[in-house]
């Protein structure tokens, strides 16, 4: 099992993504994600989206809002990585050379267009959705085989959360 975290960092109208080009072997080569990686040894999930923007990107981030939770069961492999999704609006700094791969600002309209996981293109849109969303994507190598979501939305408090695409 593995931890992980997922941040989309954001300033008028454009989300700032990593072009994974850099790191021989990554098993997202020619892929545009956003920032984050794996848990450090006792890290809280805040802590650790702080921690890889700074390392991913030069910028400091303050308040990460967490949006939702990710399951991919046996990615790659045998693992099941769990991630930590985040939206950051409040950061300060300048952009480094990232050692993960090419940053740019992507204007939102066109998040889509790039060449993202499969089941990237459907959680993208959830990040601006109210309530708070855990989603499971099943992959067979590089395809999406199955996903499900279960929505928590904040005006159904005491309500059973309900399944949605």
């Amino acid at each position: 099992m593995k931890l992980a975290t997922l941040c989309y960092v954001r300033r008028a109208g454009h989300t700032l993504m990593v072009h994974r080009n850099k790191k021989p072997g990554d098993m997202h080569a020619g892929k545009w994600n956003g920032l984050g990686g794996k848990f450090e040894p006792g890290e809280s999930p805040e802590a650790c989206a702080v921690r890889e923007i700074f390392e991913e990107s030069g910028l400091v981030a303050r308040d990460p809002a967490l949006r939702g939770f990710l399951t991919f069961p046996g990615f790659q492999g045998d693992d099941d990585w769990y991630a930590f999704v985040f939206v950051v609006t409040a950061f300060e700094g300048a952009l480094i050379d990232s050692p993960e791969g090419d940053l740019a600002w992507v204007p939102d309209e066109r998040l889509l267009d790039l060449p993202l996981w499969e089941g990237d293109r459907i959680f993208l849109p959830w990040l601006d959705r109210p309530g708070f969303f855990s989603g499971t994507f099943r992959y067979a190598g590089e395809r999406l085989a199955a996903h499900d979501v279960v929505w928590h939305h904040p005006d159904a408090v005491g309500a059973p959360p309900a399944a949605a695409d």
